[in-house]
């Protein structure tokens, strides 16, 4: 049977506070002396990181564990060896932890690595005024850092991802200060981070806008530290007064002499918090609780110790134990006081006497009925606040037994609280040694649990406690494989080219048959299959990726690794065209554009897509690296087909007409285009006889680009008419689109002698009622008529009335005898004295 909950109590404030005292792991030989070691302790449990103190003498042949003062020891709080890696560069000035547990080492140039527990690290720089100027300290907290510069100037780095560092308001200090401390943003009612800097008699805080002296007057403090919460500060000044305020400086908690504490020996080593409650001073051998009326506890310790504030308590690590101490949660003191008669003590008193067969249960449970349902919850958070199982158990079987006695109760924190505790008390055994508390499991969730158990190789019990919960696997199972990949070693076999890596398809089985069997859907295989490309398991990686679902996943990595043609197969099968094209473009930039319009010709119709959709891009943004794909792929016609589209898009004649030569040139390499080769090579020589008509007017008049017929009309506009001759000669103009051509620009410049000398310089192919059409049509009506008496004699008299010239046009029915003619005329004509002369003649004709 464990002790009783109370027999580590002990009681402040005259009895009203009580603080506890839970003895988590025996640590015997575990750890060094910790006197000897630059020592940081990561919260909710977390890791101790320790480092040789250069400044002190260390015993040779001393017992305890000992390593070099370049290392760096990592333990887990029940002294458990996690981490040991040495440190290779410039001298070390702070380290501290992240929230997911990741050690934080800056050096003196203000370079800084993130490791995890498995030795791996990310590194990044504070800049170039840190490397110029030197870092003299720092603060770690645990979603960034604020590091003091040799100018003695403040950078400010948020998150762990190399963020560009940001220089907080200058405090103007003349000398580092004697001591420092952070309130993190998230302590902050700003939501920015504050720094406490202790300089002579006061206290400055600075931000990013400004410095701001507190004004006080008891410095100098030795140790400034803020509560978890960030609302109260413990100052301890030289004289040994350890004062208790606010954070905004207002009002004055407790004052405390630390020099009278008969039992205290040397210097105070650490000032920290028990929770938000209480403070915590530490001296060699010696821990003792400061409450609010300036009350003290003392717990006494073999050897050095270290303490690490938690949100509900201090984690204190002596020579041979590890401790807890924290304030007796109200749930708990309301059962386990003595003499409680809260609604919870009674029930849990029911309870026993109901296990022991006594009928004083039924009586305490009448007594509390209207409360009942409050004594069962506190019954359940009771159990939650314990450490041992036993009464873990007794606690719940008390709920459980007030639970039969109420009508509507919802059992979902009950069980949800045995399911807390298992997974608690999985956690805590020495061998995993995360001692979590209940109130800072339920402030960082159950998947922050699980990713520190994996970030341990803890990856069974993530898995376990995964299923347990109802909380995906995904990330265990992703975590798993990674550590897979990097424990298995692979076996070379073959030699030269052939060589190749035997395992490969091993550890990939192994680690698909395992996402299959624990339905671990949502696992990126491309995460996996990177971590593999990234330590040299190029052939893992490929057999990976053919399990991963998603192209848009598979891509990128494929591209990582080289494997082009692969990446770009995946990109056109995905039917994403956006993603083609991102694959498309990738390897135009990063290949020779042989290879590149290689690896696309050579992917046959698998690829053909791509070529298409490479086109379409080119045609809009990239006319040269279209122009290349066709020739490389001895594409003639779609080149001159290119080559006749540049050419019309060109201003500059010789340049136009190369252009045009050159889309000759290409159907002419093609035995089927012969036409378009004849084609292109008339518009060529179309082309320099324009270009030689527009030098010989002087630029006056513009030929360039246009048609034979145009270029015809307008030799015969300007004058030019044996150019027009010439050119209909040499390109073979036929005589009706001549007439054509040059009737209508002699109409045009109304040189109707010239048409008249040109319509008898021989039969017109085209006929004369097109003369006569044409001249109407543009208002020449009196010129018009010279040319019906050319025509068809039939059609004369239609002709004369178009030209409203109706008397000629009755004179012509009459010549022919066509009465019937003159009939239809007489109804058309346009007024009465031409329709009575017209009368007379249809009168002759009876």
């Amino acid at each position: 049977m464990s002790e009783h909950p109370t027999t580590s109590w002990k009681s402040l404030q005259d009895g009203k506070g009580f603080y506890r005292r839970q003895q988590l792991y025996s640590l015997q030989g575990k750890l060094p002396d910790l006197g000897d070691y630059v020592i940081s302790g990561c919260r909710y449990g977390g890791p101790l990181a320790i480092m040789r103190d250069n400044s002190k003498l260390v015993a040779i042949g001393r017992a305890a564990p000992a390593f070099g003062k370049s290392q760096i020891q990592v333990y887990s709080s029940a002294g458990e060896g996690l981490l040991l890696f040495s440190w290779d560069q410039s001298r070390i000035i702070r380290f501290g932890w992240t929230l997911n547990e990741r050690l934080v080492v800056l050096n003196e140039e203000g370079v800084y690595r993130v490791y995890d527990l498995q030795g791996d690290y990310q590194q990044y720089s504070l800049g170039s005024e840190a490397s110029e100027m030197g870092v003299i300290d720092a603060r770690i907290y645990e979603n960034g850092l604020v590091a003091l510069t040799g100018s003695l100037a403040l950078l400010e780095v948020k998150g762990w991802e190399g963020a560009r560092p940001m220089t907080l308001a200058n405090p103007n200090l003349a000398d580092p200060p004697i001591s420092w401390s952070i309130i993190p943003p998230d302590s902050n009612i700003s939501r920015h981070v504050e720094v406490l800097l202790s300089v002579e008699n006061t206290i400055y805080t600075v931000d990013n806008l400004e410095s701001t002296d507190q004004r006080l007057s008891q410095g100098p403090f030795t140790h400034v530290s803020p509560s978890p919460n960030g609302k109260l500060l413990a100052l301890l000044n030289a004289a040994g007064t350890l004062l208790v305020i606010s954070s905004d400086f207002q009002r004055r908690m407790a004052e405390f002499d630390t020099l009278n504490v008969p039992s205290a020996h040397g210097n105070v080593k650490q000032v920290e918090w028990c929770g938000n409650d209480a403070t915590l001073v530490i001296w060699e051998s010696l821990a003792v609780i400061v409450g609010p009326f300036a009350e003290t506890l003392e717990y006494y310790y073999v050897g050095n110790v270290f303490a690490v504030t938690e949100p509900d308590g201090v984690r204190i690590f002596g020579a041979d134990v590890c401790d807890l101490i924290q304030r007796v949660p109200d749930s708990t003191l309301s059962i386990f006081r003595p003499g409680s008669t809260s609604p919870a003590a009674i029930l849990y008193d029911a309870w026993e006497s109901f296990s022991q067969r006594s009928p004083k249960a039924d009586e305490s449970i009448r007594s509390i009925r209207p409360e009942l349902a409050t004594a069962v919850d506190g019954c359940v958070d009771a159990a939650g606040q314990e450490w041992e199982p036993y009464w873990q158990r007794r606690l719940l079987n008390a709920a459980k037994f007030g639970q039969g006695f109420l009508d509507f109760y919802n059992p979902t924190d009950f069980i949800t609280m045995g399911q807390t505790l298992k997974v608690l008390n999985a956690v805590r055994f020495y061998e995993v040694g995360i001692p979590l508390t209940y109130s800072q499991y339920s402030y960082t969730s159950p998947t922050h649990l699980i990713s520190r158990l994996t970030s341990r190789n803890e990856h069974l019990l993530a898995l376990r406690i995964s299923t347990f919960l109802s909380i995906k696997p995904d990330a265990v199972l992703k975590h798993w494989a990674s550590a897979k990949i990097l424990k298995s070693r692979p076996v070379a076999s073959g030699t030269g080219k052939d060589a190749e890596l035997d395992g490969d398809d091993e550890v990939c089985r192994l680690i698909v048959d395992k996402f299959k069997q624990l339905g671990g859907v949502d696992v990126s295989y491309a995460e996996i299959a990177k971590r593999a490309w990234e330590v040299g398991r190029t052939g893992l990686a490929t057999k990976l990726l053919d399990h991963e679902k998603r192209a848009s996943d598979q891509v990128p990595l494929l591209l990582s690794m080289k494997e082009d043609r692969l990446a770009l197969q995946k990109a056109v099968d995905s039917g994403d065209t956006d993603l083609a094209y991102q694959v498309l473009l990738h390897l135009h930039k990063h290949l020779a554009l042989g290879s590149f319009f290689r690896l696309i010709e050579d992917g046959g119709e698998r690829l053909a897509p791509a070529s298409r959709l490479l086109q379409v891009y080119a045609r809009e943004q990239d006319r040269d690296m279209l122009r290349d794909f066709y020739y490389s792929d001895d594409r003639r016609v779609e080149s001159a087909v290119l080559a006749l589209d540049e050419a019309s898009r060109m201003v500059d004649p010789s340049g136009r007409i190369t252009t045009v030569k050159s889309a000759q040139k290409f159907f002419s390499e093609d035995k089927d285009r012969s036409f378009e080769a004849k084609m292109m090579d008339e518009s060529a020589r179309l082309l320099a006889l324009q270009q030689q008509l527009e030098a010989e007017s002087d630029g006056k008049i513009s030929f360039f680009g246009q048609s034979v017929n145009e270029t015809i009309r307008r030799c015969i506009v300007n004058g030019m008419l044996k150019k027009a001759d010439k050119i209909k000669s040499d390109f073979k103009v036929s005589d009706k689109r001549f007439w054509y051509t040059k009737l209508h620009a002699l109409t045009e410049i109304r040189d109707f002698e010239g048409l008249d000398a040109f319509s008898r310089s021989k039969r017109s192919p085209i006929g004369y009622e097109v003369f006569v059409h044409y001249l109407v049509e543009k208002g020449y009506k009196k010129e018009a008529v010279a040319y019906v008496a050319r025509c068809d004699a039939p059609k004369r008299a239609d002709l004369y009335a178009e030209c409203d010239e109706w008397r000629m046009a009755g004179k012509e029915c009459k010549d022919r005898g066509d009465k019937a003619k003159l009939e239809q005329l007489r109804k058309k004509c346009p007024n009465s004295l031409v329709a009575r002369e017209l009368e007379l003649l249809v009168a002759s004709m009876k």
